[in-house]
């Protein structure tokens, strides 16, 4: 009996892309993403290796050392955005339930067996890498935000109360296991959800609410842990507290905080002061900056990368500064808000919630974080430990960042953009019907 049209055309269909719930990419994925993207590359390598000038004096492999550790995690990195691009979006919500979850698993496994760096336990090691939670929570959060604001999105607008009353939570958790380790990355994750809150629709009173209620439990985690005993940690972050170590304890920072505070509301002129194992970080990075002027010196004849502690992690702001002066500091600054700019025209032609929601929180995260790094290295922010997303050496804040651009490429290579009928139709056809929410943004 000969087989009909259908059945002879049975292995065709069943590779077939609609077949299988994988509709072929809509659009190329975005051009202006992926030349930000190669161009904080570019920078990263150059300014890394300028900046590397005390890892060089004691590296084992010459004087490439420090740049090739950093390039084989940039190539690491890029791996993961050739293939998170090539996903489609709706994948990224059942994946992101076991990324957070992990997470959290590792957060707890840091809190009690971390390596205790600075009073804190920040990080541990698996399978020779070292693994900082405190960088997955933040991604964890977008996740967790995109999720339920998309699910809990009411009709004429808005979140609901009860989507609003979890978000809070989760983020109230996450921010939990990050206060013992650093106040900074803590204020990071309450920035990020809250523009997040501001994106996906929350009104303005319930936000209001929850901005109270995260300032009385911080107040509170203050007033419990007010007894610090007012230390200030080694300048570098590779120096451990090996009586903190020995005691299995990982400190309280209260005291540090407060002396950072006191120092950045001082109002001596910085030339006046004299510099000092406290102060050495910032005095040396405002030279720095001074030395660079408008034009810079050029890579590579940076003066003080040899004199600033971590001047190739939460410092290398002002080197790129020194090299390459006001303007090149500019440009930086310019590609971050170029990379959240692109992100908004994204989400705004997307016709589903969720991934408008998705690119939008990873711009955020990316963003936020490079402001809160180039606040700091500047003076405008208190000093504190905060990288240079792509740029500061680093494995994990390599690696979320990296996972952040290539979900950003997968949205706008997946989604259809409003005004185009037929690649709407085929897209709510291949979602699920709680992935079908329409997008309430429309920036």
């Amino acid at each position: 009996m000969p087989l009909s049209t259908s059945q002879a055309a049975g292995p065709a269909d069943f590779t077939s892309p609609r077949q299988v719930g994988l509709p072929k990419p809509i659009a190329k994925p975005d051009k202006h993403i992926w030349g930000i993207y190669v161009a904080l590359i570019i920078l990263s390598i150059v300014e890394l290796y300028s900046a590397s000038s005390r890892e060089v004096a004691t590296s084992t492999i010459g004087v490439f050392g420090p740049l090739v550790r950093h390039m084989a995690m940039l190539g690491l990195g890029f791996l993961c955005i050739l293939g998170l691009q090539r996903i489609h979006y709706r994948h990224f919500y059942s994946w992101s339930v076991i990324f957070v979850f992990l997470s959290v698993v590792a957060m707890v496994y840091c809190m009690f067996f971390g390596d205790i760096i600075n009073g804190a336990r920040r990080s541990f090691s698996l399978l020779g890498f070292s693994i900082q939670p405190s960088e997955m929570l933040k991604i964890s959060a977008v996740f967790i935000i995109a999720i339920v604001a998309h699910r809990t999105q009411m009709k004429g607008g808005g979140v609901t109360n009860t989507g609003v009353t979890v978000m809070a939570a989760m983020v109230m958790l996450f921010g939990g296991m990050l206060i013992k380790q650093g106040l900074t990355n803590t204020l990071l994750l309450m920035g990020i959800s809250i523009s997040m809150f501001l994106i996906s629709g929350v009104q303005w009173k319930k936000l209001g609410v929850v901005i109270v209620v995260y300032a009385m439990c911080f107040g509170a985690f203050m007033l419990i842990n007010k007894s610090g005993s007012g230390d200030e940690e080694p300048v570098a972050k590779e120096m451990v507290h090996e009586a903190d170590k020995a005691n299995g304890t990982s400190g309280k920072r209260q005291g540090t905080w407060a002396k950072r505070l006191e120092r950045y509301f001082d109002n001596q002129p910085k030339y006046l002061k004299e510099i000092n194992a406290q102060n050495r970080q910032e005095m040396y990075s405002y030279m720095a900056q001074a030395n660079g002027g408008v034009f810079g010196v050029f890579p590579g004849n940076s003066r003080e990368t040899a004199r600033l502690p971590l001047a190739f992690s939460d410092y290398i702001y002002s080197i790129i500064i020194e090299d390459m002066g006001l303007i090149g500091g500019l440009v930086v600054l310019v590609l971050y808000l170029w990379l959240m700019a692109r992100a908004s025209g994204i989400a705004a032609r997307c016709t589903r919630a969720f991934p408008a929601f998705l690119v939008l929180g990873m711009a955020v995260m990316i963003v936020i974080q490079a402001l809160f790094h180039i606040a700091i290295v500047t003076g405008v922010f208190p000093v504190s430990g905060q990288p240079l997303p792509l740029i500061s050496k680093g494995g994990s804040s390599i690696l979320v960042t990296s996972i952040a651009f290539g979900i950003m490429l997968s949205v706008s290579r997946h989604t259809a953009r409003t005004g185009k009928k037929d690649a709407v139709k085929a897209e709510i056809e291949a979602l699920p019907e709680d992935l079908r929410t329409v997008n309430p943004t429309q920036l």
